[in-house]
């Protein structure tokens, strides 16, 4: 027998909010937290747009631990704090509690920040927290010590998949019976003008730098880019036995998990890998494709993302389910950003409602998926799925359903 695995916490900071409530209620409210850069650095930039936090981590963290700490690293403690707090601080033995945090760029900061230092003021200037603040198991490492995690602190980095994979391996830690509580998720920070240019020069980012909050409008035929964001979201999966054995309210059920890859090209996506991620959750989760009444999709507002998205999930599950895209409002969260769709999912089929695709205003008709615009639609899905997909090849898709 398979072990359930149900998610009793939940942990956010993004660019909607400071906590996980926070962002879903500006979720439903189709809120954007994408603003102009006015710093120094960004205004010969081709982009000067992002989504920024909007509870800075600092204010929240000890002041002397957070000058020890990569920005990804406090965004991701913070979700951590709030996850665990949410589902009761379980009583469990430190062998049996793991933590799994996914990120795309890691301590990019802390690096980019440092080696300026090195070169403009020489050795003795570099910090010697450098190598804990950039090492891309920052976020994990912090979360375990934090909470005396002794069942293993893992780090996955796929791109943009990262969040929801280090979720389907949280999920496979309890399935395998390592584990009987994971804190899994994704962080990232690395809002900077290196990826910015990077990512302007590769046509991959909106220069929509006059109208940041239209910026993202995943599905829409004016769509040129996604949105660099930042945040982290965290959440506490049990060993349903686990979690009932101690009175544990539970948000939902994480009921199956995949992960592919393209192994096609390093940037582009594929059809392929992206439908036999989606099958691959169906059938570990035991559905089919008409048990799924809602897809929270990846759609970060590229021109051919978007499309090979909509045509994958048309292909894997159809086109009756109900699409959103919450990026349009939290911009893309690289690493953190499967962790981010995961929740948006648990949520709207904990809730009974989806929230919308912000900026779609003129549909772009070769997608042809029921996407909600316009605000909030009434759903009970009996169960969502959410994609993730990276750079590299990389492809995520999980499977909630509602809490027993």
């Amino acid at each position: 027998m398979t072990a359930q695995v149900t998610v009793t916490g939940l942990g956010a900071t993004t660019p909607l909010g400071g906590d996980a409530p926070s962002t879903w209620a500006a979720m439903l409210a189709g809120e954007s937290g994408i603003v102009s850069l006015d710093d120094d650095w960004a205004q010969e930039l081709p982009v000067r747009i992002a989504a920024r936090l909007r509870v800075e981590p600092t204010t929240v963290l000890d002041r002397v631990q957070a000058r020890r700490m990569d920005r990804c690293e406090q965004v991701a403690l913070v979700a951590a704090r709030e996850a665990w707090a949410d589902a009761g601080r379980p009583a469990v033995d430190p062998e049996r509690l793991a933590v799994v945090v996914g990120t795309g760029t890691g301590g990019a900061l802390s690096l980019l920040g440092q080696d300026d230092i090195l070169e403009a003021s020489g050795v003795r200037k570099v910090s010697p927290h450098t190598v804990p603040m950039l090492m891309a198991n920052g976020p994990a490492a912090w979360i375990s010590i934090e909470l005396g995690a002794k069942g293993g602190a893992h780090t996955p980095v796929s791109a943009c998949a990262s969040g929801a994979e280090a979720i389907a391996l949280g999920m496979d830690l309890i399935r395998l019976g390592r584990a009987d509580v994971v804190v899994a998720g994704g962080a990232e920070a690395c809002i900077h003008p290196l990826p910015l240019a990077g990512f302007a020069q590769a046509k991959a980012h909106s220069t929509r730098n006059d109208a940041p909050q239209e910026a993202s409008r995943p599905f829409d035929t004016g769509r040129d880019g996604f949105v660099i964001g930042e945040g982290a979201v965290l959440l506490v999966l049990e060993r349903a036995e686990f979690a009932a054995a101690r009175g544990a309210r539970a948000h939902a059920t994480l009921a199956g998990a995949a992960v592919t890859s393209d192994a096609h090209h390093i940037t582009a996506a594929h059809q392929d890998g992206q439908v036999r991620a989606m099958r691959r959750a169906l059938a570990d989760a035991g559905l089919g494709p008409l048990d799924i009444g809602h897809i929270h999709a990846h759609a970060t507002s590229t021109p051919l993302g978007d499309l090979v998205e909509a045509r994958s999930i048309a292909e894997a599950v159809g086109t009756h389910p109900v699409v959103t895209a919450t990026k349009s409002m939290t911009g893309h969260l690289f690493g953190a950003a499967g962790a981010a769709g995961a929740l948006a999912a648990l949520l709207a089929v904990r809730d009974g409602v989806v929230p919308p695709t912000r900026n779609l205003t003129d549909p772009d008709p070769a997608v042809g998926l029921d996407v909600v615009a316009g605000g909030p639609r009434t759903v009970r899905p009996r169960a969502a799925l959410t994609n993730s997909f990276g750079f590299g090849g990389h492809n995520a898709s999980l499977v909630l359903t509602a809490a027993p």
